[in-house]
């Protein structure tokens, strides 16, 4: 893994040494969000470069349902950018070096992130970067919420971005394929890309041992290279340690955890780790949580009911997956989970 680093760091100096100090790209189209739109608007925005018309009126009934959802997660954006025509590529463990790289050659980027608003507090978010400026410090953003002439601090946003394992979409089209390639290199391997994320990971959490983002990231990419039990241990320390309240302005006294009180609107690997090391009872008090917060959250249904049916309580497990397909009908895990219930309860 070592040399899988120091590589991917060689390459980024050669690229460093070849970058433009500034970037802007032209050809965007920027547009505000409606509530809770900013997956599919952002999503719409980065499609736009290459020729793409949807907007928001178009892609969000697709990708929510439910109008009130809280979470469009990338894979979803990805798939719907992929069903018109386009291809993606779904990364984390990202840094600033590769989105320089991206922009300079021609890509914008899908960023997720944190984001604090004064009235709202803090939040999951997506923005699409279209340029960046090495003498001012910054990142060219097209915001769905702020509009198109955000800049993002290199320092702030990282910080704002960890929150997320630095996750970005790149869209592009066939025939820049090998040119978006060329530059990602190792990372078109899930395999090679979990095991970046996991290191970089272990990296942060012994360089910065209180910071919970690092090890929440720690955890989800130990799940994800097949180590429960170790994604569990971090995501119990990840939620006991302290977070920055800047962060978290508006947090309920009651929250369930030390993580942000919207973190698990967004991110599921805890509740994905504790049920597959067999601790039901922590995915249910942590779905029930958010349930009792905003009553609509699919991905929590279907959790607690995983952890409920675990525990042999057939009819609540099935109530909560049927909650979870009245608000997106074509969650599919949901439709399965619940058929093989309903399977068993009528033998």
């Amino acid at each position: 893994m070592r040399t899988v680093i120091l590589l991917f760091t060689l390459l980024g100096l050669a690229w460093a040494a070849e970058l433009p100090p500034s970037v802007f790209l032209q050809g965007a189209r920027h547009e505000y969000q409606r509530f809770n739109n900013c997956g599919p608007v952002t999503i719409g925005m980065a499609m736009s470069f290459w020729g793409g018309r949807e907007t928001q009126y178009q892609i969000a009934p697709v990708l929510k349902p439910n109008k009130q959802d809280k979470n469009v997660n990338p894979e979803e954006m990805a798939a719907y950018a992929r069903a018109q025509g386009f291809r993606v590529h779904h990364g984390v463990a990202g840094d600033a070096a590769l989105l320089k790289r991206l922009l300079a050659a021609g890509f914008p980027v899908v960023v997720e992130s944190w984001f604090v608003t004064p009235d709202s507090g803090g939040m999951g978010h997506y923005r699409l970067l279209v340029g960046y400026d090495d003498k001012k410090g910054v990142f060219n953003a097209f915001d769905s919420y702020y509009g198109p002439k955000v800049t993002l601090r290199y320092g702030d946003f990282d910080g704002l971005w960890q929150v997320f394992n630095r996750t970005y979409l790149v869209v592009y089209t066939a025939k820049q394929a090998p040119k978006v390639e060329a530059i990602l290199g190792e990372r078109l391997s899930s395999r090679a890309l979990w095991r970046l994320s996991l290191e970089l990971a272990r990296e942060e959490t012994r360089a910065q041992p209180s910071n919970a983002f690092a090890w929440f990231n720690l955890g989800t990419s130990l799940l994800r290279t097949g180590d429960a039990k170790g994604a569990a241990r971090a995501f119990d320390r990840s939620r006991s340690l302290p977070l920055r309240p800047d962060y978290d302005p508006g947090r309920p006294g009651n929250a369930a955890s030390n993580w942000p009180w919207r973190m698990l609107w967004y991110q599921f690997t805890p509740l994905e780790a504790y049920h597959r090391t067999g601790r039901y009872p922590d995915v249910i008090a942590l779905t029930t949580d958010v349930l009792g917060r905003v009553s609509d959250h699919e991905e929590s249904y279907y959790w607690r009911a995983m952890a409920r049916a675990a525990l042999g309580k057939t009819q609540a497990a099935i109530g909560d997956l049927q909650a979870a397909l009245r608000y997106r009908p074509g969650y599919s895990q949901a439709r399965e989970a619940l058929a093989k219930l309903q399977s068993q309860a009528g033998r």
